[in-house]
């Protein structure tokens, strides 16, 4: 048995050498957590539930380095144009 944070980063960790992991927290409580994910291993069978609970088009973009500005962009981010029409 493990908490849903530590199914989480066990998932993350699962996920190859390619994929950035920092969790972050400033409780001892959530860091003793976290290290605990460190000795969940999740058969594949679970692997695969949980990568396909939710396509990974639905939740990544292609990643590319914008040069102009140094900085890291997401080419496929959904996020709705600013309307000025709409109040909050």
């Amino acid at each position: 048995r493990c908490s849903p944070v530590q199914l989480a980063l066990a998932w993350i960790l699962q996920q190859g050498n390619d994929v950035a992991r920092i969790p972050g927290t400033t409780k001892i409580k959530n860091l003793d957590q976290n290290i605990g994910a460190l000795v969940v291993r999740l058969e594949e069978r679970v692997l695969k539930e949980i990568s396909d609970a939710v396509p990974i088009e639905d939740v990544a973009g292609t990643r590319h380095f914008n040069e102009t500005h140094g900085k890291a962009t997401w080419k496929l981010s959904n996020t709705p144009p600013k309307d000025s029409s709409i109040s909050a």
